[in-house]
């Protein structure tokens, strides 16, 4: 890797002027990387599911208290605020996640989790950081060595969370709720990256605006009148009704909505019947629903909740028994990056990595509860992006051959830890040192 010695790098950020602090951060990061990849290979080996953390959290507690940060655990459930005060100045929030999935791990790596625990639903199961949240808070740790390292060439309040409960998109709410912008410093600006299961290993990826969507989970129970198979002019079907509110629900997107207004209706479950020649009495279709603005969620709720009631009334079902639609309390609300300070921290990363490792990507509809940190309070400048994580010699053989490569919480995915580590660490510390440059 070439290394960049920078002198002065000039960013307006709230209409002034910082400069960037001189200094070799390609070195700087390069002689951290033995401790920062011990500490990814036994965060990898030891997974906890969400919201029960608990070791995760102990350990990394541990090493910024090691580092000279004032560390309150337990804030929200497992999740750890680690304050680190160095003069006036901005503050700057950097967030990771910490829980892992229900996976059976079969990468074949050397360091692969053998754990086995019990899920919130009763259900034995094996634990896989199979969305790489290792390799975040291995760079959460990264980003706190080196600034706590680097305090005379910056100045203000640097907060770093360790979160809980990301992928039961739980966590961040959790956290706001237990008092994070009232317990501790309100950030000024809030950081935080995810690896990619799509980009080439060490590329950084960037979306202004919008870049991860609302998702609800709702759950449509549609109710009949069971019977025998052989006389369904006797029974009030719930699998044809279930049907057709299926069939309905592919309106809401392809004819309510603007078709540049990007929306996701997905039955992903649809459960009724125990034998060939009975008529149940109910169904149960599981759906999730992914948009990016408010108006547009509530728009497709509305719908979904309309279109069964609807397709329950021609049915000719009396009122007791029409679809009852319920949305559960899992909602993740989009992440919004603020579009010019999106920009700026990109350019940054540009003069640091060099523009072939940068790239501005397109929206995606999944989830990620990072943005709740900004609609708690939309003064805040926020960003989130993404690192690839992909194997240099796997991501040329699928140019090559158009295989396919294995996506975040796949039982195959293992990043280039080494590379996703390096390049998150390396771009959190530059851009808190521009954000906070003396």
């Amino acid at each position: 890797m070439k290394t960049i010695v920078f002198i002065t790098s000039i960013l307006c950020l709230a209409s002034s002027t910082l400069t960037y602090a001189a200094q070799d951060n390609t070195k700087l990061v390069k002689a951290a990387m033995p401790e920062l990849m011990a500490i990814y290979k036994d965060l990898h080996q030891t997974p906890e599911l969400s919201s029960v953390e608990f070791n995760t959290a102990k350990k990394l507690a541990k090493t910024a208290r090691e580092l000279g940060f004032e560390v309150t655990e337990k804030v929200g459930g497992t999740g750890v605020v680690a304050v680190l005060k160095n003069g006036k100045g901005p503050t700057v929030l950097i967030r990771a996640d910490m829980d892992a999935l229900p996976v059976k791990e079969q990468t074949g790596l050397a360091f692969a989790s053998k754990v086995t625990t019990t899920t919130e639903e009763g259900q034995q199961a094996h634990v896989m950081h199979a969305c790489a949240h290792d390799t975040h808070m291995s760079s959460w740790v990264g980003a706190a060595k080196l600034l706590s390292e680097n305090k005379a060439n910056w100045s203000g309040t640097l907060v770093m969370i360790l979160q809980p409960a990301e992928e039961r998109g739980r966590g961040a709410k959790d956290m706001i709720a237990d008092g994070l912008y009232k317990r501790f410093p309100k950030p000024d600006y809030a950081l935080a990256f995810h690896n990619s299961a799509s980009l080439k290993a060490g590329v950084i990826g960037y979306t202004p605006g919008y870049t991860f969507a609302n998702v609800d989970s709702v759950n449509i129970l549609v109710k009949g009148v069971g019977g025998h198979g052989a006389y369904p002019h006797a029974t009030k079907d719930p699998i044809v009704l279930g049907a057709r509110i299926v069939g309905a629900l592919q309106t809401l997107v392809s004819r309510e909505l603007d078709p540049q207004d990007p929306a996701v209706v997905t039955v992903g479950s649809f459960q009724s019947g125990t034998k060939h020649n009975i008529i149940s009495d109910q169904a149960l279709l599981l759906l999730t629903v992914r948009s990016y603005s408010d108006e547009t969620r509530q728009t497709l709720l509305d719908g979904i909740a309309r279109i069964a009631k609807g397709e329950g009334i021609a049915m000719g079902l009396p009122e007791k028994l029409l679809p009852v639609v319920t949305v559960k309390d899992e909602f993740t609300p989009a992440t919004y990056n603020e579009p010019e300070f999106t920009k700026k921290m990109a350019s940054l990363f540009v003069t640091e990595l060099g523009k072939d490792r940068v790239i501005e990507v397109p929206a995606v509809m999944a989830g990620e509860d990072f943005g709740r940190y900004y609609r708690a309070d939309t003064s805040i400048k926020s960003m989130i992006f993404w690192v690839g994580g992909v194997p240099h010699d796997k991501w040329q053989s699928a140019q090559e051959t158009g295989e396919g490569l294995p996506s975040l919480h796949s039982p195959f995915w293992a990043p280039d830890a080494e590379k996703v580590i390096a390049t998150a660490t390396q771009a959190m510390n530059s851009a808190v040192l521009t954000i906070l440059a003396k």
